[in-house]
């Protein structure tokens, strides 16, 4: 079994007091790792290095900070596999995920190192004569990075290479769940000319580890994707030094099928979103409201649909569409949510129990009609492959159950009349919504959530603001 080692100022660094969090591969149970957890002195280390190595870094055109990010980039493509091997191990997705994972991470670190050559301050029009009013975006200078582990390896470059490209440094603290793929990508980050204690990475648990980083004053911003307990734990520790968040957390997102919708296509869209990642992805559909004149037909294509979805261990067989849940305490909350509901009246078409004769946290897939609002199937994130549906009869009615949540992460219609479509998206209030295709964002756009969904985004220009801070200069000339 591997024992990994924190990642420090450049080197690998053992723990000095010897503790360790095992790591558990959730198809079959078994441990696969150990990894440092980390205490507060550790973390203290981290973010000096990441302090001493800004200045330099910031200094540097922003145009040379991205060939340090594309020479990482090309580095990553040249381990696809067996990063995504790793990736699979540890968090379950099935192989051709993880290699796309692979694959867009590198495509991120490319996409944001072209920014170097298109960060745009502004010259502002002054009020007094001979005066030139100047904007400029600066660095923040040290950023705490939270990972989750769900797209851990994804998240490095999410939170990673924009704080970078901005001439900032960064300390990750990967998610106790999955930190072998963090330390497998410091391997290759220990390979290219990018200089010591910008990227610094340790692991260990939320509430030592976790909390030193988001404690300190030396921070200027934390990155955190997460749950919404933890966010708002976050922000509270943040508060202390008024340090800046930006946090992406849990969603609950509706698809409205109308009577105009193409059947086939939306039962296609929505299976696919319930099952990548089984059901592990926070901007995924998590509740359907079909119009009642197609809910039939609807609830049938998506039931031979969800039918049709195999599971197993990913590393064993390639050809699964999806792997098992995180781990038994992701297990147990599908079955509790599943529960209640079925106790208050909804009723399962298909799946509904634990996946026979695997050794891991498997679920099969589920379809559930007969819900209601209230239930807590349709109220509470699920994070599973189970979708329940909900019938509806106007699309007054439809609007106002979609909007009915905490959260605002995502949204979808499906609709073939434009006029339809376009009213719903006016009155749907989520930071995206997808309109006749499946939950999937753009590294280009900007994924930002509503209400508990989160503060500040990411991805594209807006995103990259996230890591910067402005500096306005008034320039009197006499």
């Amino acid at each position: 079994m591997i024992h990994y080692s924190n990642y420090i100022n450049g080197q690998f660094v053992g723990s000095a007091h010897g503790e360790t969090l095992t790591v558990i591969n959730p198809a079959t149970g078994e441990a696969i790792s150990t990894v440092p957890n980390s205490d507060e002195t550790e973390v203290a280390a981290a973010i000096t290095a990441a302090e001493d190595a800004q200045p330099a870094w910031a200094a540097l055109p922003a145009v040379e900070r991205g060939k340090h990010l594309h020479e990482l980039a090309d580095k990553l493509r040249e381990k696809v596999e067996p990063l995504a091997r790793c990736i699979s191990e540890e968090q379950g997705k099935t192989l051709g995920l993880a290699r796309v994972e692979v694959n867009f991470t590198a495509d991120y670190i490319d996409y944001m190192a072209e920014w170097g050559r298109r960060i745009e301050g502004e010259v502002i029009e002054s009020d007094r004569p001979k005066e030139n009013i100047f904007l400029f975006h600066k660095p923040i200078g040290v950023v705490a990075g939270i990972l989750p582990w769900n797209f851990p390896f994804f998240l490095i470059a999410r939170k990673m290479a924009p704080a970078l490209i901005c001439g900032n440094s960064i300390v990750l603290k990967s998610s106790e769940e999955t930190p072998n793929n963090a330390f497998e990508f410091c391997k290759i980050l220990d390979e290219t000319s990018i200089p010591a204690g910008l990227i610094n990475i340790v692991s260990g648990l939320g509430a030592t580890a976790g909390c030193a980083l988001t404690e300190s004053p030396k921070v200027g911003l934390i990155t955190f994707t997460g749950s919404v307990e933890t966010g708002s734990r976050i922000m509270a520790a943040a508060a202390r030094n008024l340090t800046k968040v930006n946090l992406e957390l849990g969603g609950k997102a509706p698809a409205i099928v109308t009577a105009n919708a193409d059947l086939d296509m939306a039962a296609t869209a929505i299976q696919a979103s319930r099952v990548i990642n089984s059901g592990q992805v926070c901007n995924c559909a998590e509740r359907v409201y079909v119009q009642r004149s197609v809910a039939e037909a609807f609830t049938e294509k998506l039931v031979q649909k969800m039918q049709a979805a195999r599971f197993g261990n990913p590393l064993e067989d390639e050809t699964v569409d999806y792997g098992p849940m995180i781990n038994q305490a992701g297990y147990d909350k599908i079955v509790s949510l599943l529960d209640s509901s079925v106790a208050a009246g909804a009723k399962v078409l298909c799946g509904g129990k634990r996946g026979a004769g695997e050794n891991g946290y498997y679920f099969e897939p589920t379809v559930v009609v007969d819900c209601t609002q209230d239930m807590d199937l349709v109220q509470q994130e699920i994070f599973g492959p189970v979708v329940p549906i909900v019938v509806f009869d106007t699309l007054d009615e439809a609007v106002s159950m979609a909007n009915d949540t905490e959260y605002g992460l995502t949204s979808s219609v499906f609709s073939n009349d434009i006029n339809e479509a376009l009213d719903l998206v006016d009155r749907l209030n989520f930071g995206e919504t997808y309109v006749n295709r499946e939950h999937f964002e753009a590294m280009q756009g900007y994924h930002a959530g509503w209400r508990k969904s989160g503060i500040g985004g990411a991805d594209g220009k807006h995103g990259l603001h996230e890591f910067m801070q402005t500096q306005v200069v008034y320039l009197q000339r006499h």
